[in-house]
């Protein structure tokens, strides 16, 4: 709501000034726009800016760090030479450069803001913007995808040549911003020359002229330089997606929209009915703004993402107070809650007081996408299953569609053959790491984590899944001190419904765990086993109830 406020409130504003320019409007609004000038559109720019900052700082930080975690930002000219050999390289290696900031939230949202406010800047116009807003609450779509419009719109708006010099100046221009931008080099053949020059001709060819001339150079990128790409991404801006061959639609439509705004104000019918068209611009943000942030951002993947990223930074604190008032019914949920109730020493106690999604609701089984098994691998990680967690880290970089590296797991990575003693072999992840700016101070000074080392199994051996109670029990026989392992061990065994193996392990956790009394947890557990599940308000006998009726319902 914090944030719906910011934007309601500055778009109402900005657009009640922007009401007052009209010639036949004398109101105090209109007298003071006329005063500043260009000032006032400044300020109205720079508050935009401000909304845009508290937005994505104060209420969607997690979507920063999502987007950074998944690109390896590298400061070589290799790197910039392989973004920029392909139409919308340019694009993306500045979008990319832009992401890496992100580490940093409050600079990251710092520098998104000044994107929005360059977007507004060229189009002129605030529905692209709020367009843009929309969405970016697809966390797939890239900033690149920004930044091309930028180019391409500003490139268009800097066209100024008429006649034969603005003639031979597109012949230049066109492949230029096709190099730059991609497929949205659409918008700069498309947008009207600005001051053009009544009578002019350059501006009547150019309609026709300029999109033949880019079609044609998209087709023969297609085939003589990029035969490996599909048509559609050659043709699309499917490029700054990450999900290939997926577009959504509002990746068609924000160009339409950033042309449609620069050809509008050339109409009469505009000059003579400007309060009104204003108007009805001030409703359309209105109602894009609206619609923009309540279905824009999912609020259940948004909270996945949200744990995911309190995950990351260690915030288990967040993570249980939040999950106290809203839990997404998922086994990725679940595993975020537990482990961070098993870092602050608390799973045996409270862990059915939290949504449990089954078996899987400790330690996912694989997953090959690029989100599902991070909160898995942080755990394998603190539990000390080091392999586990090196193969978890490495499966989520394969599985970055658009063939990105991944900062967060490249460092898992490396840390991971660090504390198995292979120096050697880190290397590689070290070499790419000290390239960057935010992991280059780790990269130079590695450590092997000493706590992960000392829990990790003392030989290597192979596993499957359904095993995974057994696996966590041999962890903790190997290093009786881990005691995560120990309640991870206990915690599988009543997800499983294995009453009789907690029972028979139950000494265990009195000789072992470290308790002064039973955990609260335990104690609801052996009230089950001793009156059959006929316990009234038991988190347990829920939890086996719920589970027994997905069963029969599933008809095992």
């Amino acid at each position: 709501m914090i944030r719906l406020f910011f934007f309601l409130t500055f778009t109402l504003t900005s657009w009640t000034f922007s009401l007052g320019v009209s010639e036949k409007n004398d109101n105090f609004a209109a007298q003071m726009i006329r005063i500043t000038g260009k000032t006032g559109q400044t300020l109205l720019t720079v508050a935009m800016g401000v909304c845009v900052f508290l937005f994505w700082y104060v209420g969607y930080p997690q979507a920063l760090s999502y987007h950074e975690q998944y690109q390896l930002f590298l400061w070589t000219g290799d790197y910039f030479v392989e973004r920029a050999a392909v139409p919308g390289g340019l694009a993306d290696w500045m979008g990319e450069f832009v992401v890496q900031f992100y580490y940093v939230e409050w600079l990251g949202a710092l520098l998104l803001a000044l994107v929005f406010m360059a977007v507004q800047q060229v189009t002129r116009s605030m529905v692209v913007p709020v367009l843009l807003l929309w969405l970016m609450g697809d966390p797939n779509v890239l900033l690149s995808y920004a930044v091309a419009l930028i180019l391409a719109v500003g490139a268009a708006r800097l066209n100024r040549s008429e006649g034969v010099r603005g003639a031979l100046g597109n012949v230049l221009m066109v492949p230029l911003v096709y190099w730059a931008t991609g497929p949205l080099a659409w918008v700069y053949v498309a947008s009207p020359i600005p001051f053009q020059r009544e009578g002019a001709t350059n501006g009547r060819a150019r309609c026709w002229v300029l999109p033949l001339y880019l079609m044609v150079l998209q087709l023969a990128a297609y085939q003589w330089l990029l035969p490996q790409w599909p048509l559609e991404m050659v043709l699309l801006p499917e490029l700054f997606y990450r999900i290939p061959l997926q577009c959504p639609v509002l990746m068609w439509v924000i160009p339409l929209v950033a042309v449609g705004s620069s050809w509008i104000t050339r109409i009469p019918l505009f000059t003579n009915y400007k309060a009104a068209f204003r108007t009805v611009q001030c409703a359309m943000v209105i109602i894009l703004v609206w619609l923009g942030v309540t279905r824009g951002y999912d609020r259940e993947m948004y909270e996945l993402i949200w744990q995911d990223y309190q995950v990351r930074n260690e915030r288990w604190d967040a993570i249980v107070e939040r999950a106290k008032e809203y839990q997404v019914k998922t086994a990725f949920s679940s595993v975020c809650v537990n482990l961070a109730l098993a870092e602050k020493r608390q799973l045996a106690d409270r862990m059915f007081d939290f949504y449990q999604s089954g078996e899987d609701a400790l330690l996912m089984p694989r997953i090959r996408d690029l989100t599902s098994m991070l909160p898995t691998m942080e755990a394998f990680w603190r539990l000390g299953m080091v392999n586990s967690a090196q193969r978890y880290a490495f499966d989520t970089q394969e599985s970055i569609l658009n063939g990105r590296k991944s900062g967060r797991c490249t460092k898992r990575i490396a840390e991971c053959m660090l504390v198995n003693g292979h120096r050697q072999t880190a290397q590689k992840q070290l070499d790419l790491l000290k390239k960057t700016v935010f992991y280059r101070q780790w990269a130079e000074q590695p450590t092997a984590d000493a706590a992960v080392k000392a829990r990790r199994y003392r030989q290597d051996f192979l596993f499957s899944y359904p095993e995974m109670d057994k696996m966590l029990g041999m962890l903790f026989m190997d290093n009786q001190d881990n005691k995560m392992a120990l309640d991870y061990f206990m915690g599988q065994l009543l997800l499983k419904g294995d009453v009789q193996g907690f029972a028979q392990y139950l000494p265990m956790v009195q000789q072992h765990g470290g308790y002064q009394r039973m955990p609260l947890g335990y104690q609801d557990v052996v009230l089950c086993i001793q009156r059959q599940g006929n316990v009234p308000d038991s988190p347990y006998a829920a939890y086996v109830k719920r589970m027994s009726a997905g069963r029969r319902n599933n008809g095992q």
